[in-house]
């Protein structure tokens, strides 16, 4: 069956089959938080983006092979609510953006710059630090060498929009300049955007709308 990024709390994940890696992405807890299991398929290796919720249904995802990393990609508890259980249970290695760090109850073990890279076996990812919707989110980009980039962005873009900015101009034009400079300016069109809740979209979806979204202020 074809990946279409639609889950819901409960149900079963989707699975993104790429060449070189594989996403199963899973819908968890009352605030619909997407996380997504990275692995690797040369070597294995898995990697976790957002712990946010039900600790069980995570572990389940991750299975018997072990799990290497997790990142979180901002300080919002809601990201991070199952963060503590999936580390004791795997030993995995933690990663944020380092303006973050301090705002997530578990000690992160790698902290982030824009452009800092993580490894998933042989893949890398590239992390774009955007701020706004809080002082460190990051979101992180996988540059397909078989196909079109694909980006999973947290809280800072949606469809329909960037995250919110509760209201802040000076926040919400940080971070739309931020999500243009970073992603749209840099990425193609056919880029798959992997977000913090609900469902995917592409870089080609929303970039029509971008002078639409900074005229009405969120």
């Amino acid at each position: 069956m074809a990946y279409s990024g639609q889950v819901t709390v409960g149900g079963a994940p989707d699975v993104h089959e790429l060449s070189d890696l594989i996403i199963s992405k899973v819908a968890v807890g009352p605030m619909n938080n997407n996380a997504y299991l990275l692995r690797c398929r040369a070597t294995g290796e898995q990697l976790l983006i957002d712990a946010a919720e039900e600790p069980a249904t995570l572990l389940d995802l991750v299975g018997s092979d072990g799990l290497a990393s997790v990142v979180t990609t901002h300080q919002h508890g809601d990201h991070w609510q199952a963060l503590r259980a999936v580390v004791d249970a795997t030993g995995a290695r933690t990663y944020a953006g380092r303006d973050d760090a301090s705002g997530i109850p578990v000690t992160t073990d790698v902290p982030l710059d824009d452009g800092g890279t993580i490894g998933v076996g042989r893949i890398t990812l590239t992390a774009r630090h955007l701020v706004g919707h809080t002082p460190g989110s990051i979101a992180l980009v996988y540059d397909d060498p078989h196909g079109h980039p694909h980006v999973f962005t947290g809280d800072c873009l949606f469809p329909g929009g960037v995250g919110n900015t509760h209201d802040d101009p000076a926040a919400f034009t940080s971070l739309l300049d931020g999500v243009t400079a970073k992603l749209f300016d840099r990425l193609p069109d056919e880029t798959w955007v992997y977000p913090g809740h609900g469902d995917d979209t592409t870089l080609g979806a929303e970039r029509p709308h971008l002078a639409e979204w900074r005229a009405r202020g969120w």
